[in-house]
Parts: structure tokens; C-alpha cells; sequence
């Protein structure tokens, strides 16, 4: 990456910023300080100016509680923005929230953002474009199991063959990683938001009770699971009859639940079967040895670890704090640009960044 005076002149002044923009959560670390914001990715705007009336926590909470002049959404879906007006203003707000760390008018600030490693040149540039014109001076992009391998710890630039797997709200993104670059790599747009689907489909079809996303959301970390637990457990399960329309509460044991999410977690353990298959064999040598690395918020599934590990016959383990390891790593690369500028990524018939003079 060429040297730019200029640029290394406001660097010495801005808060530069890491980002994993997720579907469900956008995390932001700032260089030097770390995670100051883990919210999650919903708007709540008013339907007649599209104007944003909550972002963040404040927007979840209104999930499923809006007056009909107000609704609450999500602009990214699967990892890519679907809403791009609305993934601009929310990324301005936590940008500016960001830089109420400082006490003092800063510079614009650099940033690196995770983009899903199957993201298209159409999808791509929407990151870039909303994440310039929300108040950044210089954008790089990192394919997101990359940054989640440098966040979690990974010997990324070194000769041995590691992999990572990380399951966000929108996409799992598998990959496997030696000497500074992907070797293999797979994006699935089955993940988080999947298994919140599968709970809902199961609760309705089997009792009759509808159930919101949120409810399902809460099912799945109290009790879902992807491997028998050593202790079963129930959860009541509040929604609403579809027969006689009114209020019921229910209990479901995480032996049902086991049972609904096994769909996608099926699809899961057949997409890094795909990987492994087409890796080279010298990776999957590497990998007896170094196992195969979780991370995201999808990886603290109860007993995920231990599925993956019985069915792929490589040990599995879990990130330390998995949901953070993308910020973590975008926070990481900005540190140290030179040593991981073999991951960044670029759009076509263009340098892997654009400045703002």
C-alpha cells in the first residue's frame, strides 16, 4: 500500500475504527481502546419521511411495538446491506457515537469493515459507498473469516494451515487460511436468523402458537443445542394460538429444540465437509493438529463445539468472546496494515482504497 503523508498526518489525530457490520449486531472497535460498541443492526424509522426515529438497542426494543406511522427493520440481510439510505444513517450514528470517546473534534477516521467472503462487486461497493458516505476518509474491506481468524488469535501469515468457521445472524463464512491468504473458502447464508426461523416454523406447526423472533431468539440461547446436554432442559414459550387467537404460554424441552434447528445445523456440517474436501491435503494435516476454530454469535450454540467435532473427526474448539473476533480482527489489521494487506479487499479496477482529499 503506497505511503501517504497526508493520510499518516490525520492518523495521528482520528479515532480509526473496525467494523463488523452484521446482520444481527454492528460491533465497532476503535484502535487503540477496543470494543466500545456491540448494538444491534435495527432502525426504527417513520414510514412517511424514512427518517430514523431509534437506532440500535433502542430500535430492538421497539421491535413488534411500533404505532402503524412507525416500523422497525433490519437493513442488512444476510450479511449484505438490503437498505442502503438506512445502513448509511445507522452507520453514521454509531460512527458519531464512536467518536463521543474523544473529547475534542477529530479527523475523519479510516476504517476497516468485514464483508462475507461471497459478497458480489454489487455488494461489495454498497459497503464501501454507505461506509464512505457516512463520515469515513479511507475504507478497506477484510472478508469476515479472515478478520475472524485474525481476531481470534490465528496464525494467519505463517506456513501452517488453520481454519475458521464464523456463524453470524445472516451468514456462516468458512474458511481455511495459510500464509496470508484464503486457500478454501465457503459462504452460506444459513446461520443465526435461520435457527430463530426453524424454532419459529416448529413452535407453530407442532402447537399451533406463533411465536416473534425475539421469543425464538430467547429459546435458542436458554436451551438450544447442537448435541445432547448433559441435563435437559424447558423453557415456557409465551405467543399467540392460531385457532383460538388468544395469549398461550407453552413448555418446550431443548430436546425439541435440538430437533428443529437440526435442519440447518445439518447444512452447516455439510458446507465445511465441502471445504475440507477441497482443501489441499498438507491443510488438512495442519488441521489434527490445530483443529478448527468457532466464531460469531452463532458459535455459542450450547454443545455446537462438540458436534462438529463428532462429525468432522477434527477437534473444534470455540474463540475466546466469539461474537467480538471480526471487530477484534478489523481492529488488529488497522494496527498493523502493512503485515495483513494481503487480506484487504478491493473493488474492481480499483485500489483497494479511495481517499478523500
Amino acid at each position: 500500500m503506497a505511503f501517504s503523508p497526508l493520510n499518516w498526518f490525520w492518523g495521528l489525530f482520528s479515532l480509526d475504527i473496525g467494523i463488523d457490520l452484521g446482520t444481527a449486531n454492528t460491533i465497532i472497535n476503535i484502535r487503540g481502546k477496543g470494543i466500545v460498541i456491540n448494538e444491534p443492526s435495527w432502525v426504527a424509522i417513520d414510514k412517511r419521511t424514512r427518517e430514523p426515529v431509534a437506532i440500535g438497542a433502542k430500535a430492538r426494543a421497539m421491535v413488534g411495538r411500533t404505532p402503524a406511522s412507525i416500523v422497525a427493520l433490519r437493513p442488512l440481510r444476510d450479511g449484505v446491506i438490503s437498505d442502503y439510505e438506512i445502513t448509511q444513517a445507522m452507520l453514521e450514528y454509531f460512527i458519531g457515537k464512536a467518536h463521543q470517546q474523544s473529547i475534542v473534534p477529530l479527523p475523519k477516521p479510516r476504517i476497516v469493515v468485514g464483508i462475507p467472503s461471497g459478497a458480489t462487486e454489487v455488494e461489495k461497493r454498497a459497503v464501501f459507498d454507505a461506509a464512505m458516505a457516512a463520515g469515513s476518509r479511507q475504507v478497506n474491506m477484510v472478508p469476515e473469516p479472515s478478520a475472524a481468524a485474525i481476531g481470534a488469535g490465528l496464525p494467519v501469515n505463517g506456513p501452517s494451515g488453520t481454519m475458521v468457521v464464523d456463524i453470524g445472524g445472516g451468514t456462516t463464512e468458512v474458511a481455511a487460511i495459510a500464509v496470508g491468504g484464503i486457500v478454501v473458502s465457503r459462504s452460506l447464508r444459513v446461520a443465526g436468523d435461520e435457527i430463530d426461523q426453524d424454532i419459529i416454523n416448529y413452535v407453530r406447526n407442532k402447537y399451533n402458537l406463533f411465536i416473534g423472533e425475539r421469543m425464538a431468539e430467547k429459546v435458542k440461547i436458554a436451551i438450544g443445542s447442537a448435541f445432547p446436554m448433559k441435563e435437559e432442559k424447558t423453557i415456557d414459550v409465551r405467543g399467540r394460538n392460531l385457532i383460538t387467537g388468544l395469549p398461550e404460554s407453552i413448555e418446550i424441552s431443548s430436546v425439541e429444540i435440538r430437533e428443529a434447528i437440526s435442519g440447518s445445523i445439518g447444512v452447516i456440517v455439510k458446507t465445511i465437509r465441502d471445504a475440507l474436501d477441497e482443501a489441499p491435503p498438507e491443510i488438512l494435516s495442519d488441521l489434527i493438529d490445530n483443529g478448527i476454530c468457532l466464531a460469531g454469535g452463532g458459535a455459542q450454540l450450547t454443545n455446537l463445539d462438540q458436534r462438529l467435532s463428532s462429525d468432522l473427526r477434527v477437534r473444534v474448539w470455540v474463540a475466546e468472546d466469539p461474537m467480538t473476533c471480526v471487530a477484534r480482527g478489523c481492529g488488529i489489521i488497522l494496527e498493523n496494515i502493512d503485515e495483513y494487506s494481503s487480506f484487504l479487499v478491493g473493488l474492481e479496477r480499483e485500489p483497494v482504497t479511495r481517499t478523500l482529499s
